[in-house]
């Protein structure tokens, strides 16, 4: 017990119900920050373009605020190790491909392509995405209704239903 105490006093820690978190904060430098400002600011962006009917200025502002600000995120040479591994390459072709598109003034058919490299390219997210959901008190709650329970059993790449 002593050796407990003595580590608990020199690692700032907090116990509760046997569980053990660390106090410490994740560093974020001020690029980090602006990208993800920039970020937010595209995706607000690309949901107003899709609400007002797909308005080909404010799509394109939207997909070009969201690429600049995932680099200054994770910085270029990530980025472009993200999006261009082997197995991504479909999708994003398919990304670029309806940005192409959304800039040469086809905004819905660029945005359905978009979307289809979006899917290709972020699935592997999904599951931890639809994990981390599950335990918000509210929004977990409503994963667990009958028809959406079994969309979210498919995004998380598991079958509940098992018998």
């Amino acid at each position: 017990k002593q050796w407990y105490q003595r580590r608990v006093r020199e690692f700032p820690t907090f116990q509760h119900y046997f569980i053990q978190i660390n106090l410490r904060m994740i560093s974020i430098n001020d690029n980090q920050k602006i990208g993800i400002a920039i970020t937010g600011f595209g995706m607000l962006f690309l949901l107003l373009g899709m609400i007002l009917f797909f308005d080909k200025g404010l799509l394109a502002m939207g997909n070009i605020m969201f690429l600049c600000g995932l680099a200054l995120i994770i910085g270029l040479e990530r980025t472009f190790r993200f999006f261009f591994q082997r197995q991504k390459l479909k999708g994003t072709a398919a990304f670029f491909g309806g940005i192409l598109v959304v800039l040469l003034g086809f905004p819905f058919t660029g945005m359905c392509i978009e979307s289809y490299g979006f899917f290709v390219i972020f699935s592997g997210f999904f599951p931890v995405a639809v994990n981390f959901i599950r335990r918000i008190p509210v929004i977990g709650n409503l994963l667990n209704l009958p028809g959406i329970s079994h969309v979210a059993a498919k995004l998380e790449g598991q079958s509940r239903y098992n018998v």
